[in-house]
């Protein structure tokens, strides 16, 4: 994925969101913490199971298998599965099988939602440390399937408990990943999120009041910063999260600062769907190798490196998000 960051950028918009967040300290203490747990051990054995599958790539067996996989997870859960279905062009001119798997609540009432992820893999380690391994294609335990898992862990717990306020729609977005390489001519940002973008240009609807993007929310030491995109398109929204993690007890993970503007699945979602998108991506401010973690886009992004605290935070808050209004 193609995560650009610009960095003046954040630097500038830091400290007036430090100050803004200030301001809401107040209501965020009072927002009480809802009592549905979430279950990171079963988040984890979702992301493992994916990455048994071995890497999704693109036109793989392993990428078909493992979208039978999830969609039979998400109809476990008492979801109706669509598939999206297209044949899309890569950057080098390959032709992509994509799917994208779309799992919709029987939830009729109240106002509905939509938290997504990419669930296909990288092709190639590009930016690993050993030249090497450049041309080997990642397992995506991070990069892929740790957004999946704690999509498929919510939709578990959204049947077991029918008090939610709102009804929560699931899209895995597929052809995310790939994305001219580093070694490439080709540096065209619309070679990233192929399946977003597809999805956003056939969407037609108006019924989603707001949406969610995870990206990479497993990551050992991982935090989550505002991303630029979403505070331009959805700002009240990241108020909202930013608050519900504070309340369920992570506000150190989710620190009110600006992590620089990223392309990725919400791009399309805000621009040409015009569904009011947050980005929820790790960011590394202090990392040499990738402000998105040692592991992107390198051999290394594997179960190894997994941390289920990064996952209950993240599962946690939206939790406390998505229950708050009935807790």
């Amino acid at each position: 994925m193609n995560k650009i960051v610009q960095a003046m950028m954040a630097l500038c918009m830091a400290g007036a969101l430090v100050a803004c967040s200030t301001t809401k300290k107040s209501q965020q203490q009072e927002e009480k913490a809802v009592s549905i747990a979430f279950d990171a051990d079963s988040a984890y054995a979702l992301c493992a199971a994916q990455c048994d599958f071995g890497p999704r790539v693109m036109n793989s067996e392993a990428h078909e298998r493992c979208c039978e996989w999830i969609t039979r997870k998400f109809e476990q859960y008492g979801y109706s599965v669509e598939h999206q279905q297209a044949d899309l062009k890569g950057y080098d001119g390959t032709v992509l099988r994509s799917t994208n798997i779309i799992a919709r609540s029987p939830k009729s009432s109240g106002s509905r939602i939509f938290i997504s992820a990419h669930w296909d893999s990288r092709p190639w380690a590009d930016n690993d440390p050993v030249e090497a391994n450049r041309h080997q294609p990642v397992m995506a335990a991070n990069d892929g399937a740790s957004g999946v898992a704690v999509m498929l862990e919510l939709a578990r717990l959204l049947q077991q408990n029918d008090s939610a306020a709102m009804a929560v729609d699931f899209i895995c977005f597929d052809a995310e990943d790939w994305g001219a390489p580093q070694w490439s001519d080709t540096s065209d940002a619309d070679s990233w999120a192929l399946g977003s973008q597809y999805w956003a240009e056939n969407y037609k609807g108006k019924e989603y009041q707001y949406a969610i993007l995870l990206d990479m929310v497993g990551g050992q030491g991982a935090r989550f910063y505002q991303e630029g995109y979403s505070l331009q398109h959805a700002r009240k929204i990241v108020d909202r999260i930013w608050s519900a993690a504070s309340a369920a007890g992570y506000g150190s993970t989710f620190p009110a600062q600006s992590g620089g503007y990223v392309t990725d699945d919400h791009v399309p979602v805000n621009e040409e769907a015009h569904i009011p998108c947050v980005d929820i991506i790790n960011h590394y401010p202090d990392c040499e190798q990738s402000s998105f973690g040692p592991t992107w886009h390198t051999v290394s992004d594997d179960m190894q490196h997994i941390d289920k605290n990064t996952l209950q935070a993240v599962g946690q808050t939206l939790v406390q998000l998505i229950f708050t209004a009935a807790d």
